[in-house]
């Protein structure tokens, strides 16, 4: 297999950094490249700022928005000539000889067939992200759309507005509109709360006066087992709850058992015909972390330490949703959040960076070195939008804490400006707000591209 050999004694170490999300981004940022040549391997070749994912579905914001380079996150890799992007699947690490081997990403199946390649590695890190818990559901992954990816939000899109159309054909029964027009949630995490409460602001605002004649069919159902945003303040899923129902949001109390290709089955036998099923209930490891042979996090994440270290090989660093913190650490496993990736990739840097400027930047060189001190985790708070200008923010340092939570129209303002700021570059921010001052201006976009 082709691909290249370690680095020799004389040129920069070679960071390799699998996956492009939240974590593996921060890292990127971060890092001194004029330390070390950077390699990043992900099937993507952009982060997705996926707070707003929701809002890219029906419109709101351009998908374009939410979607940062990474060569403009990490410029060295456009230009340095040791640093270098490869589209590619990791698919398999070889711990003992420090290289991991990879597989192309193709297109399409009349494509050409994928290329194998290694790479030789001085510092490993993993943060390959997890992927859309099915809890083994039969049916869920082949029917259901995950909104996790822009690739999802295109293909909730333009399925949303498939069926608005279809429904206004001739001959199609009263039924089969009801089944076209109704939208089914599955999960009551943020990400489906928001995306309910974009929906339902969607269907309000823009549907009931561009589709007029179907405007009393289409309705949204979310289904939850247990409770909705069970993490947040009581008071203010309360409030979510009353504003959902008032947006005309059914929130419906169950289990899925089955998916078919037109109808959800719950647990106690309830039928729920569908025309757009979403798909949002937590995640779990991938294949690849399953397949790696190193002690797991409960959970079946890969075990780091307080340092992020994978303590059962030389070299390896996991951070993002892959990774946990091992029993032995006596540290609980952190949650699969936005806001823990990215703090885990700013500790990770600094500490890679720190370890370089000491010499330990080759393989097997950092033996010796202090680490520092070790990675601690401050919760800063939740937010959740429920559409109609309405959000909660909860801004306690856990659940059994204190602190400021808040409901409402102001909420919704602290919402909007927290995640423009934090959205990845100025250039998408300048098109966050300039999405978001034309859909209050004309609407939103409904074309179907």
């Amino acid at each position: 297999m082709l691909g290249w050999g370690p680095t020799k004694g004389d040129e920069k170490p070679r960071v390799v950094v699998l996956g492009t999300g939240w974590a593996g981004c921060r890292l990127l940022k971060d890092i001194d490249t004029k330390i070390y040549d950077v390699v990043c391997v992900s099937p993507r070749n952009h982060m997705v700022f996926t707070p707003l994912l929701a809002s890219t579905c029906v419109g709101t914001l351009e998908f374009r928005s939410v979607a940062e380079p990474i060569g403009r996150i990490q410029p060295a890799i456009s230009r340095e000539p040791g640093s270098f992007f490869f589209l590619s699947n990791c698919t398999r690490a070889d711990f003992q000889n420090h290289e991991v081997h990879c597989q192309t990403v193709t297109d399409g199946v009349d494509t050409l067939d994928p290329w194998n390649f290694r790479i030789a590695y001085d510092k490993l890190v993993i943060a390959a992200g997890a992927e859309a818990s099915t809890f083994g559901i039969q049916g869920a992954k082949e029917h259901a759309i995950f909104l996790r990816e822009v690739h999802h939000a295109q293909e909730i899109r333009r399925k949303l507005l498939l069926n608005l159309m279809l429904s206004d054909v001739p001959g199609v029964t009263d039924e089969e509109k009801h089944r076209l027009l109704h939208c089914v949630v599955v999960g009551g995490g943020p990400t489906g709360v928001e995306f309910s409460g974009e929906l339902s602001d969607f269907i309000m605002r823009d549907v009931r006066q561009r589709y007029a004649h179907v405007k009393d069919k289409i309705r949204v159902t979310l289904v939850e087992a247990n409770e909705i945003l069970s993490s947040f303040d009581d008071r203010l899923r309360t409030y979510a709850i009353k504003q959902l129902t008032k947006s005309g949001v059914h929130l419906v109390r169950g289990i899925v058992k089955d998916v078919q290709p037109q109808k959800i089955i719950l647990s106690d036998g309830t039928d729920i015909p569908y025309g757009l099923l979403v798909w949002s209930t937590g995640v779990g490891p991938s294949p690849f972390v399953n397949s790696l042979d190193i002690p797991k996090a409960p959970g079946g994440r890969i075990g780091i330490d307080e340092w992020l270290r994978v303590p059962s090989v030389q070299d390896v660093f996991a951070i993002g949703d892959c990774s946990g913190f091992l029993e032995s650490t006596g540290k609980p496993v952190l949650p699969a959040l936005a806001q823990v990736a990215e703090r885990q990739g700013k500790y990770l840097a600094k500490l890679l960076n720190r370890m370089g400027k000491a010499g330990g930047g080759h393989a097997d060189a950092a033996k010796e070195i202090d680490f520092g001190t070790p990675f601690v985790y401050k919760h800063m708070g939740s937010m959740a939008t429920v559409g109609r200008y309405k959000a909660l923010v909860d801004l306690r340092k856990n659940k059994e804490g204190k602190g400021l939570s808040l409901a409402g129209f102001v909420s919704w303002f602290i919402w909007r400006s927290a995640y423009l700021t934090r959205v990845i570059s100025w250039r998408n921010r300048f098109y966050v707000a300039i999405n978001w001052l034309t859909t209050l201006v004309f609407g939103r976009d409904i074309s179907r591209i």
